[in-house]
C-alpha cells in the first residue's frame, strides 16, 4: 500500500513520477526489441540454412583415399535402408573452366547426379526461381542463375566445360573439352551455389572426367540435418548406423562441418546482437536508481516518521525494493507482450506501412525474400524476461538498502 502510494506522486514530486514513466518505457521498449530483433535473426538463420541444406546433400560419403567408389549402386540402395536416411544419390564432382559463346570464361563446379536424385535435392527441383524444365536435364545440364548470368547464356544455350588435364596420350596429358546444351536455369538463393554449380547428368559426368565406372562419393540426406554432430570425433547416431552400413574406412563429412565457420559467425553475431541490445534495458533500470534515489530523498521524513513508529529497516526495504521491482516487473511484461504481437503480425505490420508510404520496405531483390524472416522461439522470450527482471531487481536493491540505513533521528533533526 505504501509503496503503491509512493510511485503516485503528488505534483510536487512529479519529476519522480517522470522518471519513474520514463524507466518504464525504456525497459518495455527494451525488452520488446530484443525479442523482434531475436526473432528476426532466427527467421534469417533458418532460411539461410534451409538453403545450405537445400542444396547440397547433408552427409557425403566418400571413399578411402582417391580411388572413388565402384560398388556405388549397392551401397546407395545399403544407404537407403538406413533409419533416418531418406536419399543416398552417387555423384561425381570436379572443378573445370566453362566458356560460351560470348566469349566469357569462369570457374565452375560440375556435379554429375541421375535425374531422379536431381528431382529429390529440393533447393534444385523447387529453387526459388527457375527457367526452363529439370525433366529436359538428360538431355543437357542445369546452371545456376549467376552461372547463367557471368556466362551471358540461356535456355537453348551451350557451355563448353573444359577440364583438368585427364586423358593420357602420345603427347603427354590433355583436358577433356565437350559442349552441352543449358535445359535448365535455377536461383537456390545462396551465392555459392548460384554462381558457381552446374549439374550434369552422371554418367556424363563420368565421360567427362574420365572416371567411367566410378563415382567420388554417395550424397545422403537424412529427416533432421539439425541434429547430424559438427564435430568428426563425436558422430551422431544417424552417422554411427551409416557407418556400419559402408564400413569404417569411409570418410562422411556432413554439412554442418563443411560449413562450421559460417554457422559460427551466426551464433556469434546472435549472442552479440542479444548482450548489445540488452544495454537498452540496462540504461533504462539506471533510470529506476536515479528515481529511487530521488524518492528515497524526498520521502526521508516520512521514514523517519514509520521508523520512530516501529517500522523496521526490512520493512522500509521492502516498501522501495516493491517501487523499483514495479516498474521493472510491468514494463518487462509490456514488453514481453508488445514483442509478441509485434513478431507475430510483422507481415501485417510490412504491409500496412508499405501501404502507406507507397514503398516497399523490404525490397525482393534481398536474398530474393519478399517479406521479412521471423521465428520466435520460447527460450528468447524468458532470456529477455529474465535479463530485464534480473537488471530491474539489482537496480531497485541499492536505492531500497540505502533508506532501510536511514537513520530516523538525522532524518527528523530539523523537521
Amino acid at each position: 500500500m505504501i509503496a503503491g502510494r509512493y510511485l503516485r506522486a503528488r505534483r510536487k514530486e512529479g519529476a519522480i513520477s517522470v522518471i519513474a514513466g520514463f524507466s518504464l518505457v525504456g525497459i518495455m521498449l527494451g525488452v520488446g526489441t530484443l525479442i523482434v530483433v531475436m526473432s528476426v535473426m532466427n527467421g534469417f538463420r533458418a532460411e539461410l540454412i534451409q538453403q545450405i541444406v537445400g542444396a547440397q546433400p547433408h552427409v557425403l560419403a566418400l571413399g578411402s583415399g582417391n580411388k572413388g567408389l565402384t560398388d556405388y549402386d549397392d551401397m546407395a540402395e545399403r544407404l537407403r535402408g538406413v533409419e533416418g536416411v531418406v536419399r543416398a544419390a552417387p555423384r561425381m564432382e570436379q572443378t573445370v573452366m566453362g566458356s560460351a559463346k560470348s566469349g566469357e570464361a569462369t570457374g565452375l563446379l560440375i556435379r554429375g547426379l541421375r535425374l531422379e536424385d536431381l528431382k529429390n535435392l529440393p533447393g534444385v527441383a523447387d529453387p526459388e526461381w527457375s527457367l526452363g524444365s529439370i525433366e529436359d536435364f538428360p538431355n543437357g545440364i542445369a546452371i545456376g542463375e549467376g552461372v547463367a548470368r557471368k556466362l551471358g547464356v540461356s535456355i537453348g544455350d551451350s557451355i563448353t566445360l573444359t577440364t583438368p588435364p585427364n586423358k593420357t596420350t602420345a603427347f603427354g596429358r590433355i583436358p577433356t573439352r565437350r559442349a552441352y546444351k543449358v535445359v535448365y536455369i535455377f536461383r537456390v538463393g545462396y551465392f555459392q551455389y548460384d554462381n558457381s554449380f552446374v549439374f550434369l547428368p552422371l554418367e556424363e559426368a563420368q565421360g567427362l572426367l574420365n572416371k567411367r565406372g566410378k563415382v567420388d562419393g554417395i550424397e545422403i540426406n537424412v529427416t533432421e540435418p539439425d541434429a547430424l554432430s559438427g564435430r568428426s570425433d563425436l558422430p551422431d547416431g544417424v552417422t554411427n548406423n551409416i557407418i556400419r552400413q559402408i564400413g569404417a574406412d569411409a570418410f562422411l563429412w556432413n554439412w554442418k562441418q563443411a560449413n562450421g565457420a559460417f554457422i559460427a559467425a551466426l551464433d556469434t553475431e546472435r549472442a552479440a546482437m542479444f548482450v548489445i541490445l540488452s544495454l537498452i534495458i540496462l540504461v533504462a533500470a539506471l533510470n529506476i536508481i536515479s528515481g529511487l534515489i530521488m524518492l528515497v530523498k524526498e520521502k526521508g521524513q516520512n521514514i523517519g516518521i514509520m521508523r520512530t513508529f516501529g517500522m523496521t529497516r526490512g520493512a522500509i526495504l521492502r516498501v522501495f525494493f516493491i517501487c523499483g521491482a514495479a516498474i521493472g516487473v510491468i514494463g518487462t511484461i509490456l514488453g514481453v507482450i508488445g514483442g509478441v504481437l509485434f513478431v507475430t503480425y510483422i507481415h501485417e505490420i510490412q504491409g500496412f506501412l508499405e501501404a502507406l508510404l507507397g514503398i516497399p520496405l523490404w525490397p525482393v531483390e534481398v536474398r530474393g525474400l519478399s517479406t521479412i524472416p521471423a521465428i520466435m522461439h520460447t527460450e528468447d522470450v524468458v532470456a529477455t524476461a529474465g535479463v530485464a527482471l534480473i537488471l530491474s531487481l539489482l537496480a531497485t536493491w541499492y536505492p531500497a538498502s540505502r533508506a532501510a540505513r536511514l537513520d530516523p533521528v538525522e532524518a527528523l533533526r530539523y523537521e
